[in-house]
């Protein structure tokens, strides 16, 4: 199925000279001129470093800062499977502790064995380790990273036999962030920012781009109600960017309101379960503000 342009993107189109090579200036320029929506759109950047990724000495390690709930994981993996690289991820929001990264001794029928850590097990095996959320993790595990990431590329295991582990030659790694406006997480250190050169800020998606990702996910027989509720949730965002609200909801969110008027919830109720409830561990202050902003957009 050929999906339909609307006249917007065609008149896009129209002002772009095909084959055509534009300078950064030019083509900011060009987005500016066509730009007609009342919010911060994002552009989509995609930068061919022409690098082997399976050769060390082409390893180019970067961060990706972003909102929650906005792909992160999936971008990754999406990465590792166009790259053909095996995937191990380690999410430090869960408060991951040194023994996860590294591994632990173990006792059984009498004998001392050592069980390798994720990070111990992607460098033997050279796979793609994705650091999800490593501005959550704690002081001594950012340490232990900090060895493994500096240009030996080795790490002593001190808990075992002292045995240097070395990377194998197509071990990458990528991290993602938060903002520190998020529950949870700490600044970096100046060393550990050191170790991804390469950085890249993403926002929340455009309002039509995220019905796009929404319709995946359920019937879009309500495409008049998740616009609405896409406005409802960027509302949200804006207050929790300024601190107006302690929270801000996600692309979890909207799919999931999506799907309960595929369940015949009515938008009102779905509003308020999806995206009101949850600040009612902040008080009824808080819980009210959001309550009124459902209100004036889907009725009393």
């Amino acid at each position: 199925i050929v999906a339909k342009l609307s006249k917007r993107i065609h008149a896009f189109q129209d002002k772009v000279e095909k084959g055509k090579y534009y300078s950064v200036q030019d083509a900011v320029n060009l987005l500016k001129e066509v730009s007609s929506v009342k919010f911060d759109e994002s552009v989509e950047v995609a930068v061919n470093l022409g690098v082997d990724a399976r050769k060390s000495d082409q390893h180019v390690r970067g961060s990706t800062v972003l909102p929650k709930g906005t792909g992160k994981t999936s971008l990754v993996r999406d990465f590792a499977k166009n790259s053909s690289i095996d995937l191990v991820s380690i999410n430090f929001s869960l408060r991951t502790r040194e023994s996860h990264l590294i591994g632990t001794k173990t006792l059984t029928d009498g004998t001392v064995s050592f069980d390798e850590g994720l990070l111990i097990k992607s460098m033997k095996n050279g796979n793609l380790l994705y650091l999800d959320e490593i501005n959550a993790a704690e002081a001594d595990v950012l340490l232990r990273l900090d060895e493994a990431l500096d240009d030996r590329r080795q790490i002593v295991l001190k808990e075992s036999t002292g045995e240097v582990i070395k990377a194998k030659e197509n071990w990458f790694v990528i991290a993602t962030i938060n903002p520190l406006s998020h529950s949870g997480t700490k600044e970096l250190p100046p060393q550990i920012l050191s170790r991804f050169p390469v950085r890249i800020r993403l926002e929340y998606p455009p309002e039509e781009i995220e019905l796009d990702i929404v319709k995946k996910y359920v019937s879009g027989n309500h495409e008049s109600e998740i616009i609405q509720a896409i406005k409802l949730a960027n509302t949200l965002r804006q207050a929790a960017a300024v601190e107006e609200l302690f929270y801000s909801p996600s692309l979890r969110e909207t799919i999931a309101f999506g799907k309960l008027l595929d369940k015949e919830v009515s938008p009102k109720e779905a509003a308020n379960i999806v995206f009101g409830n949850v600040y009612t561990q902040w008080g009824n202050i808080e819980y009210q503000k959001v309550s009124d902003i459902i209100t004036s957009m889907f009725g009393s």
